[in-house]
């Protein structure tokens, strides 16, 4: 293995994403349920952008299209001005480690799928373990993991096949508190040496501010772009800053906007 290969994990660039017009539907006729009406957001390269909303304003559903784990409806989505889809890791709440594989063997297992040599498989799980800090746990089974270090775990599934996307669900919503904001400040500086492109899904507000470049704001169903917010935060960051008046003021502002009462109330789905 090369200094080279050891240095530098990830070679792709983030991804540029546009959405336009972009609909959700979901049954028919009386049944007929609108999930997604008109989203327009355009997300640079290497860009960390949230979405917030109440429950159900499908957010969810927005990072499953982008995923291409479902189809939209309507609209277009064209990643860096070319085809559709592209290639994009998904972090859930949950890890979804393999319980009888171990920390490396879980990491390399979407290598393992696609074909990739062994050789260098084990320099990309190698320079992924490092890079979220479980290079001593490589042989640890996800029962021997803390909460957190099985999400690093997952992240480090995800980096590792150089996607174009990184699209998290929720990622840290199980975790207690204190480790959450220990992730967050985590997941910040691994994204700080990969920059890539991050969809990142959560209902704390205050998560979304301190993560994020920008903040998308959705309306309840039919889920549209209520507001955008840039976050006027350089970075690197720390979670004292999560105590500065003005982080507060944007919060507390993207709060009012997401209990905004609706003036119509949507229909669930199921």
């Amino acid at each position: 293995m090369t200094a080279a290969a050891e240095s530098q994990p990830v070679q792709r660039r983030g991804a540029a994403i546009a959405i336009a017009n972009l609909r959700k539907e979901y049954g028919e006729g009386l049944e007929r349920v609108v999930a997604l009406d008109g989203i327009d957001l355009t997300i640079a390269p290497g860009e960390f952008c949230c979405i917030v909303g109440p429950s159900g304003c499908g957010k969810s559903t927005l990072l499953r299209i982008l995923a291409g784990l479902d189809s939209a409806s309507g609209g277009t989505i064209a990643v860096d001005a070319a085809g559709w889809p592209v290639a994009n890791a998904m972090v859930f709440q949950e890890s979804g480690l393999f319980p009888w594989m171990n920390v490396e063997t879980n990491v390399g297992f979407g290598l393992m799928t696609r074909g990739v040599a062994p050789a260098e498989a084990a320099a990309r799980v190698d320079a992924a373990l490092r890079l979220v800090g479980l290079t001593k746990f490589r042989h640890h089974y996800p029962h021997q993991l803390s909460g957190g270090m099985r999400q690093r775990g997952a992240i480090a599934r995800a980096f590792v096949t150089d996607p174009g996307m990184l699209l998290m669900d929720e990622p840290f919503a199980a975790l207690d508190a204190q480790t959450r904001e220990f992730m967050q400040a985590e997941l910040l500086k691994i994204w700080s040496e990969a920059r890539k492109t991050v969809v990142f899904i959560t209902h704390q507000i205050n998560e979304a501010v301190y993560l994020a470049d920008r903040v998308v704001v959705m309306s309840p169903r039919p889920g549209r772009i209520k507001d955008v917010f840039k976050v006027p935060f350089g970075r690197p960051r720390t979670l004292h800053l999560k105590r500065d008046p003005q982080f507060l003021e944007i919060e507390e502002a993207i709060w009012q906007l997401v209990e905004e009462k609706p003036e119509r109330i949507g229909m669930v789905i199921p």
